[in-house]
């Protein structure tokens, strides 16, 4: 940059000041020390809308940057541990009626940095609940068996995730939803999941579904996500129909599988699981 440019923005910062305008540069964010606590929070009691009582509980998660981990076993809705390193990252609870949020609100300020330190590691009792993840660029390990989930949505950025339903879903799940973006996500025992539907969105990445575990109903499941790897999992005896709509995707089918065009089917006993995935381009594969 030469003496002229320097001079030029000089000059301009100084007509700014002048004219009453000023520069707000960020702040740098520095670790400060490391800071645990206990969370709790209570089972809420039926809340009073005009004449009706409802009882159905919505815990909702809104987690930043850091690791998230969750597992059946409280005694409350919500028992746990938070690690974090700056005040900012210090979660806020609101609770109305049935309506539970978790969340880092003052995340969005903070800018990235070295150093941060924000894990939680919660654990959820098993009353009655739609559950309802939103995280950025972050680790996630996700235990979900022997809960009693009737909704569940998953929205994150960047992620890791590992998620499991080594029991079966104590309620029937209406929807689970999972949207991501360059992720590389893996789920486990999702048969388990006792859901209706299953819509899975996802950007560039390496995903993983194995529908393990012990399909309760007919369900249905739809993957759309764009240039990835993509592993769908079916075990031996299990009835399911997957139909591919992918011009670009390279396909490999294990052995035990009928094709009929875009269509790949297993006979099996017992409810009817339907898989249609939209692919923009990459790999599936489909086996056992």
């Amino acid at each position: 940059m030469n003496v002229k440019t320097i001079s030029a923005i000089l000059a301009l910062a100084l007509a700014s000041m002048a004219c009453g305008f000023s520069f707000d540069l960020p702040e740098q964010v520095k670790a400060g020390p490391e800071i645990k606590e206990e969370i709790t929070v209570a089972d809420p009691k039926p809340a009073l809308s005009g004449d009706e009582v409802s009882d159905e509980t919505r815990l909702s998660l809104s987690f930043g940057a850091g690791s998230l981990t969750l597992s059946p076993g409280a005694k409350n809705l919500v028992d746990g541990t938070i690690v974090y390193n700056v005040e900012d990252l210090k979660p806020e609870i609101i609770e109305d009626g049935a309506q539970i949020e978790i969340n880092q609100r003052n995340l969005k300020k903070l800018p990235p940095f070295d150093g941060m330190k924000n894990e939680w590691d919660l654990q959820l009792g098993s009353s009655p609940m739609e559950l309802e993840i939103s995280a950025g660029a972050y680790e996630g390990n996700f235990e979900l068996g022997g809960l009693a989930l009737t909704n569940l949505t998953i929205n994150d950025g960047a992620a890791d995730v590992s998620l499991s339903f080594s029991e079966l879903n104590l309620a029937e799940m209406s929807e689970f939803n999972y949207s991501t973006g360059a992720s590389d996500v893996r789920m486990e025992g999702l048969a388990n999941a006792n859901f209706e539907r299953f819509i899975f969105n996802g950007g560039a990445g390496n995903y993983t579904l194995d529908f393990s575990g012990d399909l309760q109903r007919d369900a249905t499941v739809s993957v759309d996500c764009g240039l990835s790897d993509l592993t769908l999992i079916v075990p031996p005896g299990v009835n399911v129909v997957v139909t591919i709509d992918s011009a670009l995707a390279d396909i490999n089918v294990g052995d035990g599988w009928s094709q009929k065009g875009s269509v790949y089917s297993q006979e099996g006993d017992g409810p009817a699981l339907t898989i249609i995935v939209n692919m923009g381009g990459g790999e599936i594969t489909i086996r056992k």
